[in-house]
C-alpha cells in the first residue's frame, strides 16, 4: 500500500493520510519529534524516496521526522495489516523450529499432505497469500501447539 497523499491540521493535531483503501489519522502525540511540537506543523509531504510508504513532516520549532504507513496502520489498527503481521510472526516461528528441531522438510509435507512448492511458500515470510489455517497445519506438523490468548485493550 502506498500513501497517495497526507495533509496536517495544527487544530485537530493530528495528520491526514490518503491511501487508496482509506483516509487514516495519526496524531501529533505518536510523533518521535514530539517534544519540540510546541508551535504545531509547518509541512507534511509523502517521502518518494522511501517509495512512497512514509511521509516526512516539518515542525515549527525546525525539527523534522519521518512516519512510515506500517506506524500509521498499526495506530489505527488495521485488519489487514494486522493480520499480515500475524502471518509473518507465525512464519518466523516456523522458521525457527525447522532450524531447531532438524526435522525433514520431506517429513513435514508428508505430514501435511502438501507439496515442496507450497511448503516453501509457508516459510517465506515475504509471501501474504498464505491463510492462518495454513500456518496453523504446518506448525501443528512441526509438533508446536498453538493457544491463543486475547488481551484486553489498553
Amino acid at each position: 500500500m502506498k500513501i497517495k497523499k497526507v495533509t496536517f491540521n495544527n487544530k485537530k493535531r493530528c495528520f491526514e493520510v490518503f491511501t487508496q483503501k482509506q483516509i487514516f489519522l495519526y496524531p501529533y502525540s505518536r510523533l518521535t519529534a514530539k517534544r519540540h511540537l510546541s508551535g504545531g506543523v509547518l509541512d507534511a509531504v509523502v517521502d518518494k524516496e522511501l517509495g512512497g510508504e512514509a511521509f516526512s513532516y516539518r515542525l515549527e520549532s525546525g525539527a523534522e521526522g519521518t512516519v512510515h504507513l506500517d506506524q500509521v496502520l498499526e495506530y489505527n489498527r488495521d485488519s489487514d495489516y494486522l493480520r499480515e503481521m500475524l502471518l509473518y510472526k507465525l512464519t518466523l516461528k516456523a522458521q525457527q523450529l525447522f532450524k531447531e528441531r532438524e526435522v525433514s522438510k520431506r517429513e513435514v509435507i508428508r505430514r501435511m499432505g502438501t507439496t515442496p512448492t507450497q511448503l516453501y511458500r509457508l516459510l517465506d515470510q515475504t509471501f501474504y497469500h498464505k491463510t492462518i489455517d495454513q500456518m496453523v497445519k504446518l506448525l501443528a506438523a512441526l509438533d508446536c501447539p498453538i493457544d491463543v490468548t486475547f488481551k484486553k485493550a489498553a
